[in-house]
This record gives structure tokens, sequence and C-alpha cells, in this order.
């Protein structure tokens, strides 16, 4: 016998399992956590620009952008190391401002602002918020080639420079997190965000749209109109990062802000991705705990990943806390439709950011038998025709004799079947 822990928002599930039944999807052990010096040697090696110091000049204003609380990029790190040399640079405190990338989702609270920056930057450097139905705060810089409207926060285009700051992932149809997504969706307005996210939905099938998914770039139309509205504001320099399952930045890459974005995409690709020679009756899996568990429709992008390494009519559980509920109070509205099909027709009359992923939900609790072990109250649950599970070992019952994979980090891995 074997044993694991599975992470489960803040805290964990101890596994013991039959080794010659199941086997683990993880990657490669990853390496330690980079130090300021290290992480100072990376910044010192951009790519496609000149090292930070010599794009930003004294006297000019620097907008910083970095994700909310639903990401973990090592951001407190990067930001005291970056401000740090920009203030060494002669660039004044009170010429820099840091915006949350928030797109759709709630407001940052305070508490979250300090975990985020840690408390010497939040109390030191000025804090924006980004509200997508702000139309005060939202200015238009055009159209894509697609005739989308390009509607962005004010402030970048108030600030001289803009530095991103992001982490890569797998993201199920921008291909990755990170890079021009800070921008758009991050700080768009509604009405943009949902017509770049709409692209990934072909309302002739029924379905996703060719070229769109998990780890795709090339002719992936979502990320082609997420880097044209983000071009509008010419960002300066932009730094993603890879972390551990600790939150710690264990790589980086820094630079032009496509090219060096690219660069990365394809380096995590490579360490990421997981060939699978056949897929098993049953996959156990985790998000990898919080905040990657923090609502449902975030734990959902762990679903779509376990769903791609079950087979069909297999079994799927799925750890998920889901602390801060289902991510949107009106999410469940999308179940009321009697199946996928008749959702999907419902997205194509009104489209609707979250109506796609619970779209892409309800697919997957049709096509297998998902089991939720969640904090989220069973009648949420129900909805959305997953099974809710109060612990793991509930979840089990029935399906003990099963042989399958257990994944400890669903949120990082994409799989590739070759079978």
């Amino acid at each position: 016998m074997a044993n694991i822990e599975l992470k489960y928002g803040k805290s964990h599930y101890y596994f013991e399992f039959d080794d010659t039944r199941f086997d683990v999807l993880a990657a490669a052990s990853e390496s330690a956590p980079l130090s300021d010096l290290q992480l100072n040697e990376k910044l010192d090696q951009p790519i496609g620009t000149p090292v930070i110091e010599e794009i930003v000049q004294p006297g000019e204003t620097v907008l910083i952008v970095v994700p909310d609380a639903t990401r973990e990029v090592a951001c407190g790190q990067v930001v005291n190391v970056l401000v740090r040399r920009l203030i060494a640079n002669g660039t004044s405190p009170s010429d820099i401002s840091i915006i949350f990338s928030t797109g759709i989702h709630r407001p940052v609270t305070e508490d979250e602002k300090t975990a985020i920056l840690t408390p010497f930057i939040a109390q030191r450097i000025k804090t924006l918020d980004h509200t997508p139905r702000d139309i005060s705060r939202i200015v238009r810089l055009g159209e894509t080639s697609g005739g989308i409207a390009v509607e962005l926060n004010r402030a970048l285009v108030e600030n001289d420079r803009i530095i991103l700051i992001g982490g890569i992932s797998f993201h199920y149809f921008a291909g990755f997190t990170g890079g021009r997504k800070l921008i758009c969706p991050g700080l768009a307005s509604s009405k943009t965000i949902s017509a770049t996210h709409k692209l990934a939905f072909d309302c002739e099938t029924r379905s996703r749209r060719d070229g769109v998914g998990t780890g795709l770039l090339d002719e992936n139309a979502v990320h082609e109109a997420f880097v044209e509205a983000a071009s509008k504001t010419k960002p300066s320099f932009c730094i993603s990062t890879f972390v551990d399952e600790a939150g710690e930045a264990v790589d980086l890459y820094c630079g032009d802000w496509i090219e060096s974005h690219q660069k990365a995409c394809g380096i995590y690709a490579d360490r990421y991705t997981l060939e699978l020679t056949e897929k098993r009756e049953i996959v156990i899996a985790s998000c990898g705990g919080f905040p990657h568990d923090v609502n449902l429709i975030q734990a959902h992008k762990t679903l779509e990943a376990a769903s791609k390494a079950c087979i069909d009519g297999g079994t799927i559980i799925l750890l998920a806390e889901c602390r801060d509920g289902l991510g949107r109070e009106d999410f469940l509205k999308w179940f009321e439709a009697a199946n996928s099909r008749q959702l999907a027709d419902r997205l194509c009359d009104a489209y609707q950011v979250n109506g796609q992923t619970a779209w892409n939900l309800f697919t997957i609790a049709e096509k297998f038998d998902v089991r939720i072990v969640s904090d989220l109250p069973e009648a949420k649950v129900k909805p959305t025709r997953m099974r809710h599970f109060a612990s793991l070992a509930e979840a089990l019952k029935g399906v003990e004799s099963l042989s399958g994979y257990i994944v400890p980090a669903g949120s990082k891995i994409r799989f590739v079947s070759t079978g």
C-alpha cells in the first residue's frame, strides 16, 4: 500500500491506496524556489527587450498589473524585487501604481491585497481596483480585426509604462494563463470580456470552436483576440512565473510581452504535459488546494483536466473545497436546462461568459459519474448533475475495486492520450 497527501483548500486528505491499481499522475519534481538573488538574475536576462532599468526612466509613471486571489504566481516576491529595482533606478514610489486584474471576478479584499503583495508593498505603493462595469474608468481603444470593441481600464493609458506580472498554467480555452490575459480579459469591460470569450464557442456545432483548447495558442481565436486587445496599450515588460505547490517561484521568464510569454508557455507545456497510453475507470483529482479550488468555477478547470484521463462512463472524484462558493451566484441558472444541448441553445441566444463554463461542466457531468467532495451545500451541487459527498471515503464507496489514476495537482497538468 502507498500513501499520498491530496490538498483540499488549505487542508488536505491523506489517501492510502493500492499502488498496483493506481498510478499517480504528476509532473517531474520541481526545482527549489528561486531566491531574490536568482530572481534578479532572471530579470537580468529578458527576452526581446532591454532590462527594465533601460525601459523605465526616472519621472515616468509605472502601472504594475497583477492577478487577483484566484491565481498563485509568487507575486509578493516578484513585486518586492521589481519595486526595489525601479526605486534604485530613480523611479519615485509615488509614480508606481499596482492594479489587480480581476476581469469579472469579485473585487480583491484588503486582506487579499496584503497577502498578494506582502504588507510592505501594500502599505507603501498605491493600489487600484478594476470594475468591468464602471464606465467612468473604462476607455475605448478601437476594435479588433474581428470587430470586437476594445474597452479597457483607463489606468492603462494614464501611465507611461505598463509591466505585467503573471503566472503560466494551462487554460481550457485560452490555451495558457498570464501575459495578454492580464489586460484582456483582466482589465477589460464586461462587453469586451463577453465578446472575446464568445469566440471559444461555435454556435453552428454547439461545441468548442476548432483551435480553441488547453495548451493551444496557434490559430486559437480567443488567444488572438486577447493579444489584439492588449496590443492597444503597448505593454513595456512582462514577467511570467512557474510556481511550485507552495506557490513559490521556481522559474521566471521576462521581457517582450508577446515573445517572452510564448517562450514561457512552450516550456511550461513541455514540463507539464503528460502522455497517457490508456484512460482508466476512475480518476481521483485534487485541484492542488487553495486558491485553485477557491470556488466551483476555478475548480472546474481540474475537472476538465481529469476528464481527459477517464474512460467514457467512468468515475471522476473531484476534491474541491470551494470556500467562496460557486464563483458567481447566478451560475446555477444555466443548469435549469434539461441537458447540455439545451444549455448550448440558451448560450447562443444570450451569451454570457460563465454560461460557457457551465456548458463545459454540464457536458462532463453527462459523460462521467462525477463525484465532488466539497464544502458546497448539496443543494448547490445537485443542479450541476454532479454528486455531492462530504468526504473522500464516502465518495469512494462502490468504486473501491476499480483501477485508475490519482491527480494531486489537476490545475497544473494537461493530459494527452497516445493510446
